[in-house]
C-alpha cells in the first residue's frame, strides 16, 4: 500500500479531487462516513484525512509515504521531506498586516505577534530588523488594536478579516500553496510509484 496523508476540510477536498481527476481514486472517500482512513486495494492505495498541520509530521515520521501540507506548514517546522509538486491549490500568502497608518519607527524593537514564529524571525533577519515575537495560536487580528504588537505576521486569503477590522497587509512575506511531499526513505524505496503520482498530478495541475 501506498499511503498517503491528506489535510481534513475544504483544502483536503480540493486535493483528493485531484488525486482522483489523476486516476488514483478511492471511491469509499465519498461516501457519507466519519471514517478517517480509507483504502483501494486494487490500485494499492491506503488515503487517511489527518489535521493539516499534522500530515508533515506523518510524512516525516514515515507514517505516510506521501502527503500535502501548506507550503507555509514547510516553511515554519522545515520537516526532514522531499517537496515534490506545487498542486496549485490553497492559494494564499504570508504577509505583515498591521493598521493602515502604522509608521515603523527603528529606534525601537518592533513588536510582531504571529503563531509563525520561525517565518517571522527568519524574515526580519533578512532584513535587519531586530522583532520581539509575541507567540499567539488564535484571532491574531485583535494583537495591533489592542496594543498587544505593532504588527502580525499571518496567512492573508481575501484580506477581508483585516479590512473589518481596520488593518491592510503592509508586506507580502512569500506566495502560500498546497505542496505534495514525500518522506525520504519511501521516495527511495517506492521511487516509481510515487513518481507515477508526481506525473499524473502535474497533468492535471497544468489543465
Amino acid at each position: 500500500m501506498l499511503n498517503i496523508a491528506l489535510p481534513k476540510g475544504r483544502l483536503g477536498e480540493k486535493v483528493y479531487g485531484l488525486f482522483e481527476r489523476a486516476g488514483f481514486d478511492c471511491p469509499a472517500i465519498r461516501e457519507e462516513n466519519r471514517k478517517l482512513f480509507f483504502e483501494n486495494e486494487a490500485l494499492g492505495l491506503r488515503y487517511f484525512w489527518v489535521k493539516p498541520s499534522d500530515v508533515a509530521i506523518y510524512v516525516e515520521r514515515g507514517a505516510a509515504d506521501i502527503g500535502v501540507a501548506g507550503k507555509d506548514i514547510l516553511l515554519e517546522y522545515a520537516p526532514e521531506v522531499y517537496e515534490l509538486l506545487d498542486l496549485g491549490v490553497g492559494k494564499c500568502r504570508m504577509c505583515v498586516a498591521g493598521p493602515k497608518d502604522f509608521y515603523d519607527d527603528m529606534r525601537r524593537t518592533l513588536r510582531v505577534a504571529t503563531k509563525f514564529s520561525h517565518i517571522a524571525t527568519e524574515y526580519y533577519a533578512s532584513l535587519g530588523r531586530d522583532i520581539d515575537v509575541i507567540p499567539l495560536n488564535g484571532s491574531i487580528e485583535l494583537a495591533p488594536i489592542l496594543g498587544l504588537s505593532d504588527v502580525i505576521v499571518d496567512i492573508v486569503e481575501t484580506g477581508a478579516t483585516l479590512r473589518e477590522n481596520d488593518l491592510a497587509v503592509l508586506e507580502t512575506i512569500v506566495p502560500i500553496s498546497a505542496r505534495l511531499i514525500a518522506n525520504k526513505a519511501s521516495y527511495a524505496f517506492q521511487n516509481e510509484r510515487i513518481e507515477a503520482v508526481v506525473q499524473g498530478l502535474a497533468q492535471e495541475v497544468q489543465k
